[in-house]
């Protein structure tokens, strides 16, 4: 099938969904989304996925400025999947309102339930948890391959909808536009190791290390890559974070989370 699949990870939660949708709907190139950015690269495949997780009910920052900005055939099939640990909010409207002023249609949208990672407001769930989110994972990705064979269009997965929309105005317009200064809320404690990984992963650059701790610059974009995977748990944001398990995907590497800005 000629289909890209475009993704932004943090915790490898989207990176492994776009994995398996790509393998599901087969002959998929993998893109990262900060690479497209970059390069401004233009969708010309029959098949276009944008997988992302959901932040504050909404999309992340880089994922709605990518769909501000790349250039699509406008006989592309797009549809959008999200993964997220509780509500989609209006992310997938949200990605439609952003296309349709530019013109495109948003063919179909989809959720993905994996485990919940925002650190600040609680801990990682328990192992045994995970397992059985990441088995129903598998089945729901290929339920979604088996619409998206078909370009099956309108699928919109934000029930019930004043829910959604409701915690999107709360939380998302107001919260989203903090999102770029919030590095300075981070912070490295005295186990810091000075490995620079936190530097090494944060997908934009935001994260500078300075007499070899890390210092946190002013475009962030609040994903916690630097947090969840330092091997020491020395990283901190505000006060909330101390003695929080921390969570990454167990399948996926720290390279390969910063192999999305290479």
């Amino acid at each position: 099938m000629d289909a890209n699949i475009y993704y932004f990870s943090a915790t490898g939660n989207s990176l492994v969904a776009a994995r398996n949708i790509a393998k599901e709907l087969g002959g998929c190139q993998l893109i990262p989304i900060v690479k497209a950015l970059k390069e401004k690269q233009e969708i010309t495949a029959e098949i276009a996925g944008i997988v992302f997780p959901v932040y504050m009910f909404g999309l992340p920052l880089i994922v709605a400025e990518f769909l501000r900005k790349i250039k699509v055939n406008p006989d592309t099939y797009i549809f959008t999947m999200a993964t997220l640990g509780g509500a989609s909010g209006r992310c997938h409207s949200q990605a439609s309102q952003i296309l349709k002023k530019r013109g495109i249609d948003l063919s179909s949208g989809f959720s993905v339930v994996m485990p919940g990672n925002y650190t600040p407001l609680y801990g990682a769930i328990p192992k045994e948890a995970q397992e059985k989110i990441f088995a129903a994972e598998k089945v729901r990705i290929k339920e979604i391959a088996g619409f998206i064979r078909q370009k099956k269009r309108g699928i919109m997965e934000q029930k019930p909808f004043l829910f959604n929309l409701l915690l999107y105005k709360l939380i998302y317009k107001a919260g989203s536009r903090q999102i770029p200064t919030s590095g300075k809320f981070f912070w490295a404690d005295d186990k810091c190791i000075k490995c620079g990984l936190c530097a090494k992963i944060c997908p934009v650059d935001n994260i500078e290390m300075r007499d070899g701790k890390p210092g946190w610059l002013n475009h962030c974009q609040h994903c916690m890559a630097c947090l969840q995977w330092c091997p020491v748990e020395a990283i901190q944001y505000k006060q909330s974070t101390q003695g929080r398990k921390r969570y990454h995907h167990p399948d996926i590497k720290p390279e390969e989370i910063a192999a999305q800005k290479v």
